[in-house]
């Protein structure tokens, strides 16, 4: 390999100049890049104070200089991980509230007089928050020099550690705004605190030998097969063993402790051995993603074998470009500790890795920050302050990443999503025409009907294409990965079982399902298609890993699951799944559930099998039936994930009626609200079902004046976050202080001499009291006698400690209580009980006599239980923004004249973000409407928000197709 002399691009400057580099304490890889620029910087002659948590030996070891200053302060803690590949999310936000949100005032004290005190002329920060604001206080510029931000990292972790740790991201957002633009760095995510941007090549480290000097240093024959281990820390609890190598391989070791024992071919290196020759001079890499070990596989061109890590939301955007330029291969963590290596390492060494580009953005970020230092302006002023940290509060929640939502995301990035869009909008008539022939030339449909759908169009034509993935004039292959081994999963001469099933929009009732509410449920046009096949397992086509699995396991051929899900590129999980059905047996009999979910969460990249594979032990346990064949599956939905249109249902439902379909099984059982909707409902009508447990009371018939919406908020939804769980809690600790009232009242009511009142003797009363003091539901309480008996019995907050000292418990088997949080008790408990009477005055006057009263009466339904979800907590700026467009439509001058066209909105699903449902006039003035908050919306934010607009038929209504492709297809293909 040629190693490029110095380069002079930095010039010496006339001026003396000291830049306070201040870098993040997440890792290594940070210091390693700092490095580089920091080089830069002392070679042009300037004093450099470096800021970092890192050992010295880090920086000192790569530059002796006098002007070289390390000072040892830990501003920031970045990701805690409890081993190399798992993020703890609240761990982490709890380590940052600690390090850098209570110490806060005297951080900014601190740094502002030190600043000062060494005449710093420009902060530089890798990439600490506080840095900026500490740099704007001080009267100093600052610029910040990274591929990622610590707002967008930290968002997802949000959503799981809840409410209270919110005010992390706004405040990282604040921090970044003062700083005056950004040095970005390849493999990007999106930064929406920053608007000013400066583009710069990889910033990597500098070779000191060449491969074969290395290899001789130690002892390693040319002609070897060299692989170096590089997670910084193993795993835990992983112990080496000699047969994971390939027959003649050697192994390189970073990070080992001092008392690791290793096998003879594997190689301990040392602790400041300089990783950089060592990897030049290997011949693949297996290790986690991370920016340093990216752009040190991508500049030496060498294969990188990489294993994902939990929730750490860096890694899509890098690992995109690192298989974009043919130099990745993903390993599944499983065989990655089980010691299945050989398919991965033989796969890796055969790739040709094409990366061209620039790698010395250490170089350049030293140039710009020289000449911003010397007082050269690189900013627009385009943008001020506020506005990026109204885009940061947007975008920085916004992690599903769609095309066109987000401009920052690089061309690179981008082309995954377009090569694997089935997500697109219907299309045209002549579109439609086009694939309704293609697939009919491709399949024979030998059971079902497409019903004109176009999305089931397009995923035939998709499915037949799957052969012509390996083409050799095929440009796109090597974006390809999914397809690819979704290219492998059938065998065109057996039949294919497709479903589909919607996601919905949740119309009246949301969170008020566990309560026993009815509830109003819409299918939407996305929706989520699943291809199922099944084969005697001699004659199933296995991925090498895992037939590398079974060979290992001496047992023959066995049933196999394999799985593969489009789009997993547009969020952090891997795109495929396996697993020996034998794995859901425990002993003679299916495993438990419990089990089922300890196994799925062995690698939360893999996690979401759980919701595919799942369907597979629900029959195996409530039908009992047993699964002689491998199964292979290919899924494909449309239905956005985190917006609360219930994309987890859409999946199930369809996976569930694909393989059901597959075995001959009618009547599969499947779940409540969303999973019935998704199963159950039809085009233009709402699914009314009351949540006691599950029973679907009809289809109510969406009038033909009156049309529903679905504006995404941009700000991701989870029912999974600690909001929702905190309400529900409420709820059921609401229930359980009603039927304790009530028990009370009856207790006194057993004797005339107690009974508050001879009103109190009447049999009516009693028996309402009788049914109170064993409430199932809150939802059966009616509104009047919760006004009259209840509500002034109920206190606004407790604690959990306090309300488990009184009553025990809340009777709720999916949700714990924490004993230091305070819970709301009376909105939460309010909620459902008044949201069941407005579900059922909305379904009647759904029903009733056409009129601008009727529009405005549903609308205004729409409205209060809008405020009732904000009253529990569960709103959010960005749906209570848009829940005011359209109110600031509805009361415009010209919808009056109009005689109104939309007449109102709410928050659904499980609130805290997500999507906004509306109402308004089948008209298409009210469209116009839509687009026109649409584009207000995005004026606010920055977000364009996607507009759910449309129904289509549950998966019920759909059926299921059986095809079987076309051999003259087949042939024409190969010809």
């Amino acid at each position: 390999m040629r190693i490029e002399k110095e380069a002079e691009a930095v010039s010496a400057s006339r001026n003396h100049l000291v830049f306070a580099y201040y870098v993040t304490g997440h890792g290594f890889g940070h210091a390693t890049r700092v490095i580089e620029v920091v080089r830069h910087l002392i070679l042009a002659g300037h004093d450099v104070h470096v800021v970092s948590g890192a050992p010295e030996f880090v920086f000192t070891s790569a530059i002796q200089s006098p002007r070289l200053f390390i000072r040892k302060v830990l501003l920031d803690c970045g990701a805690v991980q409890a081993d190399a590949l798992t993020v703890d999310r609240l761990a982490s936000l709890e380590k940052y509230h600690e390090t850098a949100v209570v110490p806060r005032a005297s951080i900014l004290a601190t740094e502002v007089e030190w600043l000062n005190s060494i005449k710093a002329d420009l902060v530089v920060s890798d990439v600490v928050p506080v840095a900026c604001r500490a740099a704007a206080d001080a009267g100093i510029r600052s610029v910040c020099v990274t591929n990622f931000s610590w707002d967008f990292i930290y968002a997802e972790y949000v959503m799981a550690a809840g409410h209270h740790h919110r005010s992390i991201v706004w405040q990282i957002a604040e921090d970044y705004s003062h700083c005056e633009f950004l040095i970005r760095l390849p493999g990007y995510c999106p930064m929406p605190a920053f608007r000013d941007i400066v583009d710069v090549p990889l910033v990597v480290r500098r070779l000191h030998k060449q491969r074969k000097e290395v290899r001789k240093e130690l002892g390693i024959r040319e002609d070897t097969k060299l692989v170096i281990l590089n997670f910084g820390g193993q795993p835990a609890g992983w112990k080496l063993k000699e047969e994971y190598l390939p027959p003649g391989w050697l192994c390189l070791v970073c990070g080992a402790s001092e008392t690791e024992e290793v096998p003879p071919n594997f190689i301990k290196l040392a602790k400041d051995a300089y990783t950089p020759d060592l990897i030049a001079a290997s011949d693949c890499m297996l290790g986690k993603i991370g920016y340093g070990t990216v752009s040190e596989a991508l500049a030496f061109k060498l294969p990188f074998v990489f294993v994902r890590r939990d929730y750490f939301n860096e890694e899509p955007f890098l690992r995109n470009m690192l298989e974009y330029y043919q130099s990745g291969v993903e390993m599944i963590r499983r065989d990655l500790l089980t010691g299945h290596w050989k398919p991965y390492l033989e796969r890796a060494i055969s790739l040709k890795p094409c990366y061209e580009g620039g790698t010395n953005g250490g170089e350049v970020a030293a140039h710009i920050l020289q000449e911003t230092a010397s007082g050269k302006n690189y900013t627009s002023d385009k943008f001020s302050g506020a506005r990026r940290l109204r885009d940061a509060i947007v975008l920085g929640y916004q992690l599903q990443r769609v095309p066109g939502r987000d401009l920052c995301i690089p061309d690179w990035y981008a082309n995954a999503e377009s090569e694997l869009g089935l997500s697109s909008p219907p299309l045209s008539v002549e579109g439609r025409g086009s694939h309704m022939e293609s697939y009919m030339e491709d399949f024979d449909v030998l059971h079902g009907d497409v019903q004109g759908l176009s999305d089931t169009m397009s995923f035939l034509k998709n499915l037949a294409e799957l052969d012509s993935v390996y083409d050799k004039g095929n440009a796109e292959k090597r974006q390809m990965r999914e397809r690819k081994a979704a290219a492998g999963l059938f065998n065109w001469e057996e039949d294919i079982f497709v479903t589909r099933a919607p996601g919905r929009l949740d119309v009246m009732g949301g969170i008020a399902d566990y309560s026993g509410s009815l509830v109003l449920q819409m299918p939407i046009r996305e929706a989520c298609h699943v291809a199922v096949q099944r084969n005697h397992p001699t004659k199933h086509r296995l991925w090498k890993h895992a037939q590398a699995r079974q060979n290992a396991k001496g047992e023959g051929s066995k049933p196999v699951l394999q799985i593969v899900s489009y789009g997993s590129e547009l969020s952090n999980r891997a795109p495929t799944f396996d697993m020996d059905l034998s794995d859901f047996m425990d002993g003679d009999k299916s495993m438990s559930y419990e089990k089922a979910r300890k196994y799925f969460a062995q690698d939360p990249a893999q996690k979401w099998a759980a919701y595919i594979a799942g369907t597979i032990l629900v029959l195996m346990k409530e039908l009992g039936v047993h699964f002689e064949d491998s199964i292979s599956l290919l899924v494909s939905s449309s239905v956005p994930e985190g917006k609360g249109v219930s994309s987890s249902a859409s999946v199930e439902v369809a996976s569930m009626s694909a393989i059901a379909a597959a075995h001959g099984l009618i009547g599969a059982p499947c779940g409540v609200m969303d999973q019935m909707t998704s199963a159950c409902g039809e085009a233009d009508k709402l699914l009314a079902m009351v949540c006691q447990p599950a029973e679907v009371i009809g289809l109510v018939d969406i009038p033909r004046h009156i049309r529903f919406w679905g504006i995404d908020s941009g700000i991701r939804h989870s029912v999974g976050g600690a909001d929702y769980g905190s309400v529900r809690i409420g709820a059921f600790m609401g229930r359980r202080m009603i039927k304790s009232r009530a028990l009370e009242l009856l207790s006194n009511c057993s004797s005339p001499a107690n009974c508050i009142s001879q009103d109190d003797l009447e049999d009516d009363g009693i028996e309402l009291l009788e049914a109170e003091s064993s409430l199932d539901y809150l939802c059966n309480l009616p509104p009047h006698r919760y006004e009259a008996m209840y509500v002034k019995q109920l206190p606004e907050t407790i604690t959990g400690e306090a309300f488990v000292e009184k009553y025990s418990d809340h009777n709720d088997a999916v949700t714990v209580i924490d004993p230091k949080r305070v819970y709301g008790v009376r909105a939460s408990a309010r909620h459902p009980i008044y949201e069941n009477f407005r579900v059922k005055a909305f379904k009647a006057l759904l029903t009733s006599a056409t009129s601008d009263d009727q529009l405005t009466s549903l609308g205004e339904l729409l409205y209060q239980c809008h405020y009732s979800y904000s009253a529990c907590g569960l709103g959010s700026d960005g749906t209570d923004r848009l829940v005011q467009l359209v109110q600031d439509m509805q009361h415009s001058k010209v919808s009056k004249s109009e005689d109104g066209t939309l007449y109102g909105a709410k928050i659904t699903g499980g609130g805290s973000g997500g999507t906004v449902c509306v109402m308004g006039r089948n008209s298409l003035s009210s469209s116009h409407q839509i687009i026109e908050i649409q584009q207000r919306y995005k004026g606010a934010t920055g977000f364009l928000p996607y507009v759910f607009d449309g129904s289509s038929p549950g998966a019920g209504k759909f059926g299921y197709l059986k095809i079987r492709r076309r051999l003259s297809s087949l042939k024409a293909k190969e010809q």
